[in-house]
Formats: C-alpha cells, sequence, structure tokens
C-alpha cells in the first residue's frame, strides 16, 4: 500500500457517534493514497473496536460521495463480507445503525439511507453466519420496515452529491431479511406491508433510479416461504390496484396519477420478468399477478 490509514483523533470520534455527529462533520479517518480497500480492511477490523467502528459509522454522513459511498460504505462491506468483524462488534453497529435510521433525518439526507444499506450488510451477515438472536432479528425487522415505510425523500442520484437512494437501500435491507430462514411470518408480513407502502406511494415523483427493481427483489424471495400461500399473494398484489383515490379516478389528469401509473407498471414488470424466467414453482406464482396488476391499472 502506499499509505497507512489511521485513525485520528479517537476521542473526538467516540464522542461523535453517527446518533449524534451534526451535520457538519466530516469523516475523521485518513484515506489510504491506492485505495486498496481489501488489503486495509485486513488491517483495520480485526484490530478495531467499538470507538473505531463507531469513527467508520459517522463517514456514512458525509456529503462527499467518495468518502460515503466509495470509501465508508465500501470498507464495512469488505469487512463484513470477509467476515472480518467479530460478532460482539457487528452487535454494536447494529445497534448504532438503528439508531440513526430511527432517527431525525439531517439536511442533506445521505445518513440514513446509508445507515439501511449498511445495516443490510449486518442483515447479510447474520443471514449467513447467525450472531443475533432471535429477538434482535426481530427488532431489526421491525426497525427497518419502520424506516422504509417513512421514506419521503425521493432522491435517488444527484450529480455532485452522489446516491441518497433511501426507498432502494431500505429494500436492499428487506432483500436481506428476506432471505433469512429464520424470519418469522410475522416479520415477512412487516416486510410485505413496507413495500407495498413504497411500491406507488402517492408522494413518490417518477421512480427512474431502479427503485421499482429493488423493491421487487424482496417480494421474490418472500414467494419461496411456504407460509405464505397463494391467496395471501393474491392478497397483497391486490392492496397494490388502483384505488377510490383522486390521483387514480383521473390518473391521466396530472402528475400523481401518472406517476403512479408509471411506478406501478414498473414494479409489475420487474416481479413478471423474474417469475416467469424463474424455475421456483413458489416464485413463478407470482407472473400472473404482476399481469393482473398491470392489467389493472388505467
Amino acid at each position: 500500500m502506499k499509505a497507512i490509514w489511521a485513525v485520528i483523533g479517537l476521542t473526538t470520534m467516540a464522542a461523535a457517534t453517527p446518533a449524534t455527529a451534526s451535520e457538519t462533520d466530516k469523516c475523521a479517518i485518513r484515506r489510504p493514497a491506492d485505495s486498496d480497500l481489501k488489503v486495509y480492511a485486513a488491517h483495520y477490523f480485526p484490530k478495531a473496536d467499538a470507538a473505531t467502528i463507531d469513527a467508520l459509522l459517522a463517514c456514512l454522513g458525509d456529503p462527499d460521495p467518495a468518502v460515503r459511498d466509495g470509501f465508508a460504505f465500501a470498507l464495512w462491506s469488505e469487512g463484513l463480507r470477509g467476515k472480518q468483524v467479530e460478532p460482539a462488534l457487528m452487535r454494536h453497529a447494529n445497534m448504532r445503525l438503528q439508531a440513526v435510521m430511527a432517527g431525525p433525518g439531517d439536511a442533506s439526507g445521505f445518513r440514513r439511507p446509508f445507515a439501511a444499506l449498511a445495516l443490510a450488510e449486518v442483515a447479510r451477515a447474520d443471514r449467513i453466519e447467525p450472531f443475533l438472536t432471535d429477538v434482535e432479528l426481530h427488532a431489526l425487522a421491525a426497525a427497518g420496515t419502520t424506516y422504509l415505510r417513512g421514506v419521503t425523500d425521493y432522491r435517488g442520484f444527484t450529480v455532485g452529491e452522489g446516491w441518497r437512494h433511501g426507498v432502494a437501500h431500505g429494500a436492499d435491507l428487506m432483500l436481506q431479511l428476506a432471505l433469512n430462514p429464520r424470519l418469522s411470518r410475522a416479520d415477512a408480513d412487516r416486510l410485505l406491508a413496507a413495500i407495498a407502502a413504497q411500491v406507488a406511494p402517492a408522494a413518490s415523483p417518477y421512480y427512474v433510479h431502479g427503485e421499482p427493481g429493488r423493491l421487487a427483489g424482496p417480494i421474490l424471495y418472500l414467494a419461496r416461504r411456504s407460509d405464505i400461500d397463494d391467496a395471501a399473494l393474491a392478497a397483497w398484489f391486490q392492496s397494490l390496484h388502483p384505488d377510490a383515490s383522486p390521483r387514480w379516478r383521473d390518473a391521466y389528469a396530472g402528475a400523481a396519477g401518472l406517476a403512479a401509473i408509471h411506478n406501478s407498471t414498473a414494479f409489475a414488470s420487474a416481479i413478471y420478468v423474474s417469475a416467469s424466467e424463474s424455475k421456483d414453482p413458489q416464485i413463478r406464482r407470482l407472473a400472473p399477478l404482476a399481469v393482473e396488476l398491470i392489467r389493472a391499472l388505467p
């Protein structure tokens, strides 16, 4: 490596955890000149303690996309996927990130979506090698679904600022939870409700950054569950059909109706393409339900 990263001002950073850091705080971790994340992760995480993890998580709210996304999240993902983070520290991060995700949004709008994305990596790590208790897994599902249902900042990619992508990042967390065989049916129902809330929400613009496909992903895996029968799936898709609200009554007369048609079509199409090509009969049963949704649209 051309440079070794060092955590600076560690005492200060321990106090400025992700849940309390101000919006103007910058990432206080030096990055290597060569950006060799794989090499550095192997040095960073085995020596990490709670304060070190807090310092890294604080970088997830940095306004610079190269720091927030290209460095902090990439390093976090590298560490978890490389199985270099101790379970106790993943538990610590789980609680810190949930606090950020549930907290007030910052004006720049980066911190909460990236907390959700970082939690998707925690959920993935637990899916592969369980370390969360059933109670902790349930709490993570509850926190994730509450976050996704509550997303109102629909900014995706902004030139010069990078990604926020609150809906997609929330959906990524739903995907990792949906894949977990320990997820209870009650938690699965929470995931379904949260995803339904963001398929074509009344306040959303036209989804143009891949949100429908990301929302479709967890639905495909939830359909593999033997405890979600055809009737339950049919009822869930029926909840996405047009209702008597003003935007649907005259959908082609305003932006709200047109966005609802666009977003619902994109979601149903993503489901149909994947389900119709799947060899899993549990997933294939989604295809006709997606077609019905498209036919129900104005």
